[in-house]
């Protein structure tokens, strides 16, 4: 009987995913603004926006943290956080660190100096070294966006991680040549180590098979520990640095020849019916909209119904959503998901996501619109192709997404024209108007 050499025994109990879990630490990068999400990330940054009917976005990145089995986790938060803090402590305080299981939140602390907040992704990691060093003593890092829709087993990456002896691993998905622009592209060999890496360029080089396709950056990335401390050490120490990862510390373990390209399509836990992988960034209005049009369809484009790799959110305890119709000609309720406490009297919901505790009323008609949680629509009222959001109050009568010139007065239309932003501030300033 053949024996196994040290390294083979070393490799065995490391590629355990009990052994993983424990080594490894999760950092979630949950900072950023959003700002193509324009007054959605007024108030609250954009992991912390309202998502399919009973979730935030970051619900999915930690979701797929719990589901993989990585439950040491650290949030990195910076703008606006107050939203996001509370959502966490409310729906993800549950793991019980007596067994060493946690999520974490990292504020910015403003070390390096008093007027410095996190200056950039890498920087933000950085400023969080001596607590990981101290308190958590992580193997590996994983480091994920918190603001992207999918579902992904993150272990397979580690175990890809590890099995190619790499210091550091990108996620990586195939994208359009024509679409690579907006992303960090790479182009890797035959074993997936990474030859070039060049961020959103004009010439994005294509996939060795797939010459209309580009392999773009997913922003997440496995660090062996000792090798991010000592990247970021000197990164840190440079010039000129933008500290970033995919400005700053991608190229650098790309000269260093120890990067290497997981590709999603390994690891991807939701796929659409017809087997295609799923991935979107919601960074604008049009995404957002279009993201929860996805999961309206006759045949869903994300399973949010999946038993098997289940999204968690905030467990409420709500009434029954509520649909009464006096007048039978307008009984209509047509690919569209409702949430508990809704109350439908007589008004008529095609292909729309509605959240909790929305209350639409006689004669009203809702048409692809995202209907955040606490929105009031009043009678007759028309809305189509639209984000309304939390706690609106929509008066009788009043329509939008219909005349484009009429929602420009007053509402924010998005980059396309092809959907409208509606926010209490914009309908009060509306009223204010109106009445003078």
């Amino acid at each position: 009987m053949a024996t196994l050499t040290e390294k083979e025994i070393e490799n065995k109990r490391y590629l355990s995913s009990s052994s993983i879990a424990d080594n490894t630490l999760v950092l979630i990068l949950a900072g950023g603004r959003g700002s193509r999400l324009y007054e959605m990330t007024d108030r609250r940054s954009k992991p912390a926006v309202y998502f399919g009917g009973n979730w935030r976005i970051i619900d999915f990145t930690l979701s797929n943290c719990l589901n993989s089995n990585l439950l040491k986790i650290g949030v990195i938060t910076q703008y606006e956080a107050h939203s996001l803090l509370r959502h966490l402590q409310h729906a993800w305080s549950f793991l019980p660190r007596e067994r060493g299981q946690f999520v974490d939140m990292l504020p910015a602390r403003q070390q390096v100096d008093e007027s410095m907040w996190y200056r950039g992704t890498a920087d933000a990691v950085w400023q969080n070294v001596t607590i990981m060093k101290e308190h958590y003593k992580p193997k590996y890092v994983l480091i994920l966006a918190g603001d992207h829709i999918y579902k992904m087993d993150y272990m397979q990456m580690l175990r890809d991680h590890i099995n190619s002896g790499a210091k550091c691993t990108v996620g990586c998905i195939e994208v359009k040549r024509s679409e690579a622009d907006q992303f960090g592209i790479m182009a890797v060999n035959e074993h997936l180590k990474v030859q070039q890496f060049v961020e959103k360029p004009a010439d994005p080089p294509a996939m060795r098979e797939k010459p209309d396709s580009s392999l773009a950056s997913m922003g997440i990335y496995v660090f062996d520990a000792d090798y991010l401390y000592s990247t970021l050490e000197r990164e840190v120490c440079r010039e000129n640095t933008h500290h970033d990862f995919g400005k700053d510390v991608i190229p650098r373990a790309l000269e260093e020849g120890v990067l290497y390209a997981h590709p999603f399509e390994r690891s991807c836990m939701g796929r659409n019916a017809e087997g295609s992988i799923y991935w979107r960034d919601v960074g604008t209005l049009d995404s957002y909209w279009r993201t929860h049009m996805d999961l309206v369809t006759e045949h869903p484009q994300l399973n949010l119904f999946d038993n098997q790799w289940p999204v968690r959110g905030l467990p409420t305890q709500s009434m029954p959503a509520k649909f009464f119709y006096k007048n039978k000609s307008r009984r209509t309720l047509d690919n569209s998901m409702v949430s508990g406490g809704c109350i439908i009297n007589d008004a008529e919901i095609t292909s729309s996501v509605l959240f909790g505790r929305v209350t639409v009323d006689e004669g009203s008609v809702i048409d692809s619109a995202v209907i955040l949680p606490g929105v009031s629509v009043g009678k007759n009222c028309h809305l189509k192709n639209c984000i309304i959001e939390r706690n609106c109050v929509i008066p009788d009568g009043m329509q939008i997404g219909i005349d484009q010139q009429e929602d420009a007065k007053y509402f924010r239309t998005s980059s396309s024209g092809e959907v409208v932003l509606v926010t209490p501030d914009m309908l009060q300033k509306r009223e204010q108007a109106k009445t003078k």
